[in-house]
């Protein structure tokens, strides 16, 4: 008897926990209902994907989408537009907004605002603060919440942690993973005058590899001493890279493309403060430490890290110059370009954006392509050789670090919950984004 479903993605060569070969994928109400041969199957449409991959969808855990109150940079539906025209189909978007996601309030907004308006799926992290630390636990387990972010280094208004006793007071406030941006807020003051000389190529010396190392060595042992396992974004420096490869027990961590693809002291001389971030751009050593944690299997995700700005805010001189650049939309070119080159392989790519998200933080349904999970797809041609340039480019503040370079390997379909979101460089189904479940908070 021949069996229906909504939809078959047909002949791509299908990248999942079975391996790499060519398959079909049916899909009936938005999760994942064959794989494999379905000839013998129906459905009201096809898509054909001859010559393309088919991967689980591409989650990244850690973007800025900045609404509210900085939607001149960035809001939800353009930040997501980028995500999905990217290949993202979800995302977990950070607290420091005006005001924070400080209270169940600001984090009930922020999913209300994002329902049915987003074109990938979401979920937020609650900012914390020492005023609320006593109610983490209560709001890392509300809808929509992705857990707890907390800042030890400069962040927006009240975000910032940076006392041991008050660090110590967040960990102990809840049990979900806690995402965490390491850097040492005493160091960067008493080294303040370095950036003030005025040279962005300063930006690595004022917040140098120690100041990372020193907080992450603080974060350990106030974790241990709490029993939390934390997760730390955005990791920069080789020294993390063991400290953090002999603490896998309770810790997780993330590096992001940029960190992984250009090196100072070459990204500003060519692009100024255009390649200012937190934690920075750092010497090609670095650079490369990055990789090796990732071949020797330590790294457990890649986040993208989008923080945009506006040109005329990143061409202030620096330091009045802000920290942070675009990224959710370049991820998937720029890692599918680091395969092609041969710095990783493709199941690799995958572990690191879907398989391992869903096993950091528990995603329900999601980060596997799977019978049963949800049916987020990213599809990509490995051969196609395109360049980054701002026709594409969807995000509100218009520029990337990478415009102008020519990558291989594209992301050609983007598919949330089975709905084809973006086809070949258009918006095809709009504004269908939930907010992602989590195992811990069922």
């Amino acid at each position: 008897m021949t069996k229906s479903c909504d939809l078959i993605i047909k002949g791509g060569t299908i990248v999942n926990h079975d391996g790499i070969g060519l398959g079909d994928v049916a899909i009936t109400n938005g999760r994942i209902a064959a794989i494999g041969d379905v000839g013998g199957w129906s459905a009201a449409e096809t898509v054909d994907a001859r010559g393309l991959h088919i991967l689980p969808g591409v989650i990244d855990s850690q973007v800025h989408f900045r609404e509210p109150g900085l939607e001149h940079k960035e809001d939800l539906e353009s930040g997501s537009r980028a995500a999905v025209m990217g290949g993202v189909t979800a995302v977990f978007e950070m607290p420091n907004t005006k005001p924070p996601t400080t209270t169940a309030a600001l984090l009930a907004d922020k999913v209300s605002r994002a329902t049915g308006r987003m074109h990938c799926d979401f979920a937020f992290y609650v900012g914390a603060t020492p005023d609320n630390a006593d109610d983490l636990g209560a709001m890392e387990i509300l809808p929509g919440a992705s857990g707890v972010k907390m800042f030890m280094g400069s962040s927006t208004g009240n975000l910032l942690v940076e006392r041991d006793g008050d660090v110590a007071r967040v960990l102990a406030s809840g049990r979900r993973r806690i995402a965490v941006h390491s850097e040492d807020e005493t160091r960067m003051r008493e080294r303040k005058a370095i950036a003030d000389r005025g040279d962005v190529h300063d930006h690595p010396n004022w917040r140098d590899a120690t100041t990372a190392v020193t907080a992450t060595n603080r974060l350990l042992k106030l974790a241990r001493a709490a029993g939390r396992r934390i997760h730390v974004l955005h990791v920069t420096t080789a020294e993390e890279i063991d400290i953090l490869g002999a603490n896998k027990d309770i810790a997780t961590f993330e590096v992001t493309p940029q960190h992984l693809t250009i090196a100072a002291p070459d990204c500003y001389d060519h692009l100024g403060t255009l390649a200012q971030m937190n934690p920075p751009i750092r010497a090609d050593e670095h650079r490369q430490a990055l990789w090796a944690g990732i071949r020797a299997g330590i790294v457990d995700v890649l986040g993208s890290d989008h923080a945009p700005h506006t040109i005329a805010e990143k061409e202030a001189a620096y330091p009045g110059s802000p920290s942070g650049m675009p990224g959710v939309q370049t991820l998937v070119p720029l890692m599918l370009n680091h395969v092609h080159n041969g710095n990783l392989t493709l199941q690799r790519f995958v572990d690191l954006t879907s398989h391992g998200p869903n096993r950091v933080f528990g995603m329900a349904g999601k980060g596997r392509l799977a019978v049963g999970y949800d049916a987020d797809l990213t599809i990509v041609d490995l051969r196609a050789q395109r360049r980054i340039d701002s026709s594409w480019l969807q995000s509100r503040c218009g520029w990337s670090p990478f415009e102008g370079d020519t990558v291989i390997g594209w992301p050609i379909g983007t598919f949330v919950r089975g709905h084809k979101v973006m086809w070949d460089g258009s918006l095809v189904t709009p504004s269908r984004g939930q907010a992602v479940r989590f195992q811990e908070t069922l």
